[in-house]
């Protein structure tokens, strides 16, 4: 043991562990900002306040529940969906309740509500929630898990300074995250602006512009691929990527006979999910399952980067559920037939080619942006295993 560290459990060292309101909430909620704020798991990331989508609770339903009224410096650990997220509750939220969470009151005397929400969301903490929780498909964990949890605590000093270093960590990570954000908005924008005047309920488009069904500007590929070829998938936001990068285990056929090439330009669509906006455009050669669709841009009519970008616009995907055939989600699919009948207006390709740029470099920036995010979040696991274990000494 480290000099003037020590093992405690949570009971040990806090002067309460509880757990949130669970029988019943709703029938206390009121409308939004009329009651008392009450915090759910959703409200509850690592090191922060989630601050949106609240539930009120009346009054009389926080009396009620007065048990599980918060006090500033209180800790909160999510029970169910990402177990053992925690985060403090600041001033500006003290008095508010909880729904369904697990609530830890520190003694001051021995740890500090910022190092115990720390060394939850730390790998080692993690590991004791995930070893203790209850119900493996809900990954939910009780309140008795969190108690018996063996925390490694420095002296109060050293707590609070690696406090401090986390703080800075996590402060760079938000400034990243709503940078993001606020990118992902702008991009959104300008696709809506870029795309409403395709629809043709829209009036008042340029002149230069031509109405088209989409089987006049697209060809469906059907030629299948051979068994050598790279094995691709298209997913909801990364679009068509090698089936290997998706990180889930490959459960696909041995004979990929029946499996359709996909050249680069191509378009390919989850026939199943292209109500979801599942597509993307393909930079590279490979095969996709027979559950996909295929079909190559006309480059006279369309512009390949354009529609890529057309077939992820509300108004579009809102079309391609229109369009969709089956009695219900679960079997609704737009095979080639169906999708070449959905019509639409363009502009000449020389702006669709100037709007595909704008919009690819935006993209581009995000993803910049994504990636910086991931190799901070990185660091800062592995800083946060070596101040939590004392493989790293910091001076107070």
């Amino acid at each position: 043991m480290l000099e003037g560290w020590r093992h405690a459990t949570v009971e040990e060292i806090c002067q309460r562990v509880s757990v949130g309101i669970v029988i019943k909430p709703s029938q206390y909620y009121v409308e939004n900002g009329e009651g008392i704020r009450a915090f759910r798991s959703a409200n509850i990331g690592e090191n922060k306040v989630v601050d949106r989508d609240w539930v009120y609770l009346s009054n009389a339903g926080h009396e009620a529940n007065k048990k599980s009224a918060l006090r500033e410096g209180d800790v909160l650990v999510v029970r169910s969906g990402a177990p053992g997220t925690a985060c403090v509750v600041p001033k500006d939220f003290a008095g508010s309740n909880c729904i369904d969470v697990v609530f830890a009151r520190p003694d001051r005397s021995q740890v500090l509500p910022e190092y115990l929400a720390s060394y939850t969301n730390s790998d080692v903490g993690k590991q004791h929630v995930l070893g203790n929780k209850g119900g493996l498909a809900l990954q939910h964990f009780n309140v008795g898990a969190y108690k018996e949890m063996l925390v490694l605590l420095p002296p109060l000093p050293e707590q609070r300074k690696i406090a401090v270093i986390l703080r800075t960590w996590d402060e760079a990570l938000e400034k990243l995250t709503a940078l993001r954000a606020a990118k992902e908005l702008a991009y959104r924008a300008l696709a809506r602006k870029f795309f409403e005047p395709c629809h043709p309920s829209f009036h008042g488009r340029p002149n230069t512009w031509q109405e088209f069904e989409l089987g006049d500007i697209f060809i469906e590929r059907t030629q299948a691929g051979e068994n050598g070829e790279r094995l691709l998938s298209v997913t909801m936001n990364g679009g068509v990527i090698d089936r290997d990068d998706v990180g889930r285990k490959d459960t696909s056929t041995e004979d990929k006979s029946r499996y359709k090439l996909v050249l680069p330009g191509d378009i390919a669509y989850n026939t199943m999910r292209m109500w979801q906006g599942v597509s993307g455009l393909s930079t590279m050669r490979g095969i996709v399952s027979p559950a996909y669709t295929v079909v190559t841009p006309r480059e006279l009519h369309i512009v390949g980067r354009y529609a890529a970008h057309l077939f992820k616009s509300r108004r579009m995907v809102f079309d391609f559920e229109r369009y969709s055939q089956g009695l219900t989600s679960d079997t609704w699919n737009l095979k080639f037939p169906a999708f070449s009948k959905i019509k639409l207006w363009l502009p000449p390709t020389d702006e669709q080619e100037k709007q595909a740029n704008l919009l690819d470099a935006m993209l581009s920036e995000q993803d910049v942006l994504r990636r910086q995010i991931e190799a901070l979040t990185r660091q800062k696991r592995g800083l946060m295993q070596k101040l939590l274990t004392g493989e790293w000494r910091v001076s107070p």
